[in-house]
């Protein structure tokens, strides 16, 4: 089963957080989230549990609970065909607009 931990300081680490989850069964990944460009954390993860009795029992004791100062946010993660896409952003980095644009018009005047 995974969840989504969410509120998570940024010093959090994934050995904290399969330290804390294992607790409550076998830890079979942990995943934090962070942000591409700084490398620093996003203040969430995705901890994956060895079965569905052993994550509802992590959400049964975590949700809420303090975790390095902070309450923690502790649910069943949902599938990513739930969320809504992006594209938009990655199209203004993909520079194709940008090389057409700029080199063609530019070179005759």
């Amino acid at each position: 089963m995974k969840l989504y931990v969410g509120n998570l300081t940024f010093d959090a680490t994934e050995s904290d957080l399969r330290d804390q989850f294992e607790q409550f069964g076998k830890v079979v990944e942990v995943a934090m989230v962070t942000d591409r460009e700084t490398g620093r954390s996003r203040g969430f993860a995705f901890v994956t549990m060895g079965s569905a009795s052993e994550g509802q029992a992590a959400i049964a004791a975590l949700e809420g609970k303090d975790f390095q100062g902070r309450k923690l946010t502790v649910n069943e993660a949902r599938p990513r065909e739930d969320r809504p896409q992006g594209g938009g952003g990655g199209r203004s980095y993909g520079g194709g607009g940008g090389r057409s644009s700029g080199g063609g018009s530019r070179g005759r005047y």
